[in-house]
């Protein structure tokens, strides 16, 4: 039976930096596609760092089909609801609506606003591909860069993601630390909302201002079949369009609440509530959501018409959905190799306060191996004893898993799928990517810190 090889912390993270340099060099400098890079430089960080043989394909695959099977289906479903969306004006409907109530000098701000509601239930990726389509419609109607109403859209989604419950990371650090969850949601909306403004509305003017990224076809309008004449449609109503933007929010917030109620044990658990939240989980509420499209706008355009538009969407995403599953494959061998694990050992036995060390072990756990998943509760999980052996109070408990929250969102680049669902759903290279979603990620982590501080320090 083979064994892996034991290698010093040192080695491992020399392997890991290296890793990350050839890969830089093969996209930026030879062009080689991500897909290949990704997947080339996976396998030879497997063999670098002494995973057996045999291991090597087996752990290649778990790390691609675990990302695959959580993100392909949110997106394919999500691009073909935005592609519906689109054509039957329904996007433009809620774009001029939002730009009519605020303005067109503050459409990104409006964007942001709609997207951080949006957010509060609805996990990053699912809330992406949702508001999607009403991003690039407001791009391309009021024009500029890209950027000026991706970032804070995109920004929002993040920042709720890590600091605020029912999202998965704030939860499962909550458990392990011990903070409580209501508190803890009070805590996170005052640290996250003043980060979304600086981090993402503040700085997405910047990066528009400064680069301009068109608009990208994704869902642009589609060409007749041969011998059809273009279809003149009636926009839909303001209202329909919100009916099924809330459709998947409210099925996951229901289905969060349930969840989060039962584990507290304020509810109890029974087969009909767990029948209710099958229909919250992201995946079903995205599927409801396009029967809910397929049934409201069949009438104008006919089934015929509707199973084109959801073939014409999936073609686009296809190396979004490749390239970000062959991110988790590079994640997962970095997690597989034990750089993560050697990096996390070493950090957690310097003496520094406890919110300081959160921050710093879940940023390096980060930046080795990818997921922002794994490096909260990781971190969470090894500074446990530290905030279990201490007089503190909730409110500096909550702190804390604001801290390791923070400090598992910077320094996002090629290892971790966000980074890639950015790249291709905005259509944009990966010297910008890194300039721009790099940077955003870290502003929200290191803002964030600083208001945990802030917090932290006071109560």
């Amino acid at each position: 039976m083979e064994q892996a090889l034991a290698h010093s912390t040192s080695y491992l993270l020399t392997v890991a930096g290296l890793a990350v340099v050839v890969l830089l060099v093969l996209i930026m400098k030879f062009k080689v596609h991500a897909f290949a890079s990704l997947v080339i430089v996976s396998g030879l960080t497997a063999l670098a760092t002494g995973i057996p043989y045999t291991r090597i394909m087996p752990e290649l695959l778990n790390g691609f089909g675990s990302t695959l099977g959580s993100v392909a289906l949110l997106v394919g479903l999500g691009a073909m609801i935005g592609k519906i969306l689109e054509q039957s004006g329904g996007a433009q409907v809620l774009a001029d609506t939002l730009i009519k109530v605020l303005g067109e000098k503050r459409a990104p701000l409006a964007l942001g606003i709609a997207s951080l509601l949006f957010a509060f239930p609805i996990f990053f990726d699912a809330g992406l591909v949702v508001m999607l389509p009403v991003v690039l419609s407001v791009a391309r109607r009021l024009g500029g860069s890209l950027l000026l109403y991706a970032m804070p859209a995109t920004g929002a989604f993040s920042v709720m993601h890590v600091f605020l419950p029912p999202h998965p990371g704030p939860v499962a650090a909550s458990g392990i630390l011990g903070a409580n969850v209501g508190l803890l949601v009070f805590i996170g909306l005052i640290i996250a909302l003043p980060t979304w403004y600086l981090s993402s509305y503040l700085y997405g003017q910047f990066c528009g201002k400064k680069w301009f990224v068109k608009v990208p076809d994704l869902f642009a309008d589609d060409e007749p079949a041969p011998g059809e004449a273009k279809k003149q449609v009636t926009p839909p109503k303001f209202t329909t369009v919100l009916s099924i933007l809330l459709t998947p929010v409210i099925l996951i917030f229901i289905n969060t609440g349930i969840t989060t109620l039962q584990a507290t044990g304020a509810l109890p658990k029974s087969d009909v509530l767990s029948l209710i939240t099958i229909f919250g989980q992201t995946p079903i509420a995205l599927l409801i959501t396009l029967i809910l499209c397929l049934c409201v706008f069949g009438k104008e355009f006919g089934m015929k018409q509707l199973e084109r538009f959801c073939e014409k969407a999936l073609g686009p995403i296809c190396s979004v959905v490749l390239v970000t599953g062959a991110g988790g494959m590079f994640g997962g061998i970095l997690r597989a190799s034990g750089i993560g694990d050697a990096l996390a050992t070493t950090l957690s036995d310097l003496g520094i306060p406890a919110i300081a060390a959160a921050f710093i072990i879940a940023a390096c756990l980060r930046v080795a191996q990818g997921s922002a998943t794994v490096a909260l509760t990781t971190t969470a999980a090894l500074i446990a004893p530290i905030v279990a052996g201490a007089d503190y109070s909730q409110i500096q408990i909550c702190a804390i898993v604001a801290s390791v929250a923070a400090g598992s969102v910077v320094l996002s680049h090629f290892n971790d799928s966000g980074f890639w669902l950015f790249k291709g759903l905005y259509d944009v290279d990966e010297k910008t990517t890194l300039r721009t979603w790099t940077v955003l990620e870290t502003l929200i982590g290191t803002i964030g810190f600083t208001f945990a501080v802030v917090l932290y320090l006071i109560f």
